[in-house]
């Protein structure tokens, strides 16, 4: 990189460190996307209605 700087050529370390500012920046916000979603769907799951009907003993102790 330094031999590039100082040699007369173009940079295109500019274009580098944007295409990584970008890349970063996109991980970053879908993170953030992916944590909204859950805790969406952790809230969503909690208010919704559990049915019983299902509820047995074998159901509750199958595994034993």
């Amino acid at each position: 990189m330094i031999k590039i700087k100082y040699s007369g050529e173009l940079s295109t370390m500019t274009d580098y460190i944007n295409i990584s500012v970008q890349t970063i920046g996109i991980l970053i916000a879908g993170i953030i996307i992916w944590r909204l979603i859950v805790r969406y769907q952790n809230k969503k799951l909690d208010t919704r209605y559990k049915s019983d009907y299902f509820d047995s003993s074998y159901s509750k102790h199958w595994r034993k």
